[in-house]
Order: C-alpha cells, then structure tokens, then sequence
C-alpha cells in the first residue's frame, strides 16, 4: 500500500506532541511504503490548527513546478517587484533568504572561511536556493541565529513578506494576508507566532510554484549550475534600474553606510574618503550579468528576462503580463487587484515614507524622484563611473544641472529586451 498524503500528515501530527517532524523525512516518506498506522492524539484533535493540518486541504502538488528567481541588486526596485509575485495564490514566495547565509559567514571568525569567502558564500547560496526550491526549508536551520529549535525560529528574515509564510498551513490566525499590505515587518510574527519550518515546507509542496528574491549574487553567471540542474525549471527574471536612481535609493535607506555620499550631496564637494566602489561595483556587476543574458548563451535560452524598473513603474501592467507570461503562469485577478492598488499612491503617510522595503508608491514618480535628490556633481561622476553601463542599458545621460531637473525630458530610452527563446 502506498502512504498517502494524509496518512503523511497524520504522522506529523502525532510526532508534535514530542518535537515537529523534519521535512526531509516527511518527503522520503511520500514515495514509499506506509510504515504504520499513525494518528493525532487527542489533544491535538481538539486543537483546530492541527485539526486543519490533518485535512486533505494540504495535498503535494503534482504538477510540473516552476522554480523563478528574481535577481536583482539592493535598491532596484526588487522588493515591490517581488511582490507581483507574491501576490499570486499558487506560488510559495520567500523574500531575501540568502541574508541568512550572508550573515551566518559574516559573522564568521574563521580565517579559512575569509580566506574562501566568495568562492564558499555562492556555494552556499546555491546550496540554500537549491533546497528551497525543493521545498527544503529546514535547510534554513544550518543559517539561522540563533539556531531554531524543533524547527520552530522566531528570527525569518522579513517573513511578513511572504503570504504563504504567514497563511495556514503555517498560521491560522493571520487573517486576511492581502489585506495587509501596511509598511510593517512585524504583522505577521504578531499575529502567527514563531515560524515553524515543517509546515513552512508543507506549505511549499502544497503550491504549485517557488519564487525567490534575492539581491545577494554578483552576476548571473554565478547561477549556471542551477539552470542546468534537471531537478529545477528555473525562470531568472533579472531586474535591472538606472545606477543613477540606486545610489539616491541607497543614500535614503542606509545613511550611516553613505555618509560620505551624502554629504557630497549637500557641499557639492566630494569627500577624500567617499567610497566609489559602493556604486561601481553594481555598475559592474549589473552590466555583466546583462551582458552575459543579451548574447544568449545555450544555458540561459527560455530561462533568463531582462526588465528595467523604469519600464514597469511606467507601465506596470503590460510589463507584468510580460513577466507572467515569460515565466509560464497566468496573471491572477489578486495581482491586476495588487498592481491597481499600488502602483498609484501618494505615500502620504509617513511611516511609509520611512519604511525601508515599503511596496506602496506612484510607481511612475518613484522612478524620476532621484532626478530631484541628487546634485549635478554626483550625477556626473556615476555617469563616468558607469558609461557603458547607462549604454547598455538605454539610460540617457545629463549634461547640466538643467536638463538633470527637467522631468518632461525622459531619460529612459525606448528598448525592447526579448526573454532568450
């Protein structure tokens, strides 16, 4: 006799009462033979979260899973991008879980560890990403700190990101989870509770598709073993904007590590000790991963789409049925719902304002703000710093604090980016 789903669940349930089951042994135990007969104990019947759990509601997906990953690099436009995703009720969205990783080898004394550091860090991220994708997610366990116990942490990385994270079969209790688009990072550990990656990682398996954020690999090319991986039907969906609009994003969001910058912005003289590489290194590292997309090497055809911020803050819904479409879905009434909302916002309030991964603009005048924050001087010199890059890409170039000022002027040329085929 084959175990079926629910028979799996039942042994789940009744393994809570002493610790929760780790995923991977309940996905072996999907394919195999039933080892016994198991059921809930009472206590737990008479807890309707765990009574919910045992239904057949929660059933693996047998269809062909589409793995999408959306690169991008800090202060792209990425978090209000990954949410158009989100928004879809088939996929299983994670927000950033590379930071995890980041932080687990940054807060590494070891000097072998500093010696590899970026050879063992993309190795780590594509261990991480690969084992999520598989709805692995108590892979999480080797990263999070403080270290989970019984699979259960208190400390996801930006968990109220994710619907699926803070929807049953992981919380009964959050409500209406797309009601709940307020700029607070903190709703959804409020109202669930601690996370628990069993049932994270049942939530997976029970969506049709995986979504991944990330911001934390330098190129695209670092992601090739992935996309010639059989056990993956991986989708990249790399987001680019104008360095220009980044650095003024990044100067907004993180004042301490762009001090310097900043205050070039307001002297109109550059400090001695202002560090370019924190805007010529994204130049790099985003032209060559556009580089290595635009001359369609055989690993990336049907896997790799280039999209400008610009393009879907000033026309967001014809660029998201672009993006549904490159990576083989239907675009949901909740997301066209999502993109109404959202995509036409004063941002009047000001914990908004202030909220550092708000997902809630005018998405039009959020891609020309940095024209009216950012000094001539600056503009200039990332104009030099990053020439090919702007070329590449089809950003225009300013030549006089006038024309820089000038919001009837766009400087965003018209391009067309062709998903590789």
């Amino acid at each position: 006799m084959e175990c079926s789903w629910k028979t799996v669940l039942l042994l789940v349930c009744a393994s809570l009462g002493v610790q929760y089951t780790a995923i991977r042994t309940l996905r072996d135990s999907l394919s195999g033979p039933c080892q016994g007969t198991y059921r809930c104990q009472t206590r737990h019947h008479r807890d309707s979260r765990w009574k919910a759990l045992c239904d057949d509601g929660w059933m693996p997906v047998d269809s062909p899973r589409k793995h999408i990953l959306l690169f991008a690099t800090t202060r792209s436009g990425s978090s209000f991008t990954g949410q158009l995703l989100n928004q879809h009720p088939g996929i299983f969205y994670v927000f950033e879980p590379l930071y995890h990783v980041q932080q687990a080898f940054t807060n590494s004394s070891s000097r072998l560890r500093r010696t590899l550091d970026r050879r063992a860090l993309l190795g780590a991220y594509r261990d991480l990403l690969l084992n999520l994708y598989t709805c692995e997610l108590h892979f999480m366990e080797n990263y999070i700190r403080p270290e989970p116990q019984d699979h259960v942490t208190s400390s996801f990385f930006r968990r109220s990101s994710s619907h699926a994270l803070c929807s049953p079969p992981v919380c009964f209790d959050g409500g209406d989870v797309a009601a709940s688009a307020t700029p607070d990072e903190t709703w959804c550990p409020k109202k669930c509770g601690a996370l628990n990656l069993t049932l994270a990682s049942m939530s997976c398996l029970s969506r049709e598709h995986v979504a991944i954020k990330t911001v934390r690999v330098p190129e695209v090319g670092d992601l090739r073993t992935l996309t010639e991986d059989p056990r993956l039907d991986l989708k990249i969906v790399h987001l680019v904007r104008d360095p220009r609009a980044i650095l003024a994003s990044r100067m907004m969001a993180f004042s301490d590590q762009f001090r310097a910058w900043k205050i070039w912005n307001a002297t109109g003289r550059q400090p001695r000790y202002v560090d370019l590489t924190q805007i010529t290194s994204t130049c790099k590292d985003m032209a060559a991963s556009a580089e290595t997309g635009l001359q369609r090497p055989a690993w990336l055809r049907g896997r790799y789409l280039l999209v400008r911020y610009e393009d879907l803050a000033f026309n967001p819904k014809d660029k998201v049925t672009e993006i549904y479409r490159f990576v083989g879905l239907e675009m949901e009434d909740r997301v066209r719902m999502w993109i109404a909302k959202n995509t036409n916002s004063n941002v009047s309030s000001p914990s908004e304002w202030n909220y550092r991964y708000s997902t809630t603009r005018d998405s039009r005048a959020t891609a020309e703000t940095w024209r009216l924050r950012l000094g001539f001087d600056i503009v200039r010199t990332v104009q030099n710093l990053c020439n090919d890059t702007l070329a590449l890409l089809g950003y225009k170039q300013v030549h006089s604090a006038a024309e820089l000022r000038n919001l009837s002027h766009s400087l965003v040329e018209h391009r067309t980016f062709q998903p590789i085929t």
